[in-house]
Order: C-alpha cells, then structure tokens, then sequence
C-alpha cells in the first residue's frame, strides 16, 4: 500500500478546528483506498511564534520539504499584530512560500 507524507499545519485562531474536520474529510475520502495519508503535525506563525519565539521555525520547513504535500490552517491574529514585521505570522507564510519554491495560495473557488 502507498503511503502519503502530509505536513500539517493548523495555523491559529479557528485553524485548528477547521483543520481537524479537513482530516476527517481526507480519511473518509481515502478509507478503501489502495493508500493512506500520514499526518506530521509541525508549528507556524502565533503558534510558533508563542513555542519557539519564530513565525516559521527550520523544523517546520524541513518537515514540508520531506512531504509529499502540505496542508495549512489560517494563520495569524490580533495577538500577534504589533510584533516586528520580521516576527508576524505573515512573515513566516513568506518565508515558506520562498522555501516551497511557491509564490501563491492554492484556493479553491466557484464561479
């Protein structure tokens, strides 16, 4: 059976939840499937920031860099609003950006 990495990453706020029912989603998806998804929890932005003193901490991008596949909660909040620009949650959104070799958000929409 194929095994999947995902980089999970809650995020703050209501990340967290909504984070919890996406894995339930994914594993009723997946459930029969000829492949299972594992989950690797990593910290980013207010949650970090509030653990390590850093908005994306090397563990963190390592751990993206050795999945297959990143999944990412909200981020942010007025907690962390007035912190040095280079301690903000958003300036950890950046720096994965740049280490993914990303330059966007992937949403899905409806038109």
């Amino acid at each position: 059976m194929n095994s999947y990495k995902i980089a999970l990453i809650k995020g703050d706020g209501i990340g967290p939840e909504i984070m919890d029912e996406a894995i339930k989603v994914l594993d009723a998806a997946t459930s029969g499937e000829s492949f299972e998804l594992n989950y690797n929890d990593f910290l980013m932005g207010g949650a970090a920031i509030d653990v390590f003193g850093e908005p994306l901490p090397e563990d963190t991008v390592q751990g993206c860099l050795a999945s297959d596949a990143v999944l990412f909660g909200a981020i942010g909040g007025e907690k962390w609003d007035n912190l040095p620009r280079d301690k903000r949650p958003e300036t950890g959104l950046l720096n994965l950006r740049k280490s993914l070799g990303l330059f966007a958000n992937l949403r899905p929409v409806s038109v």
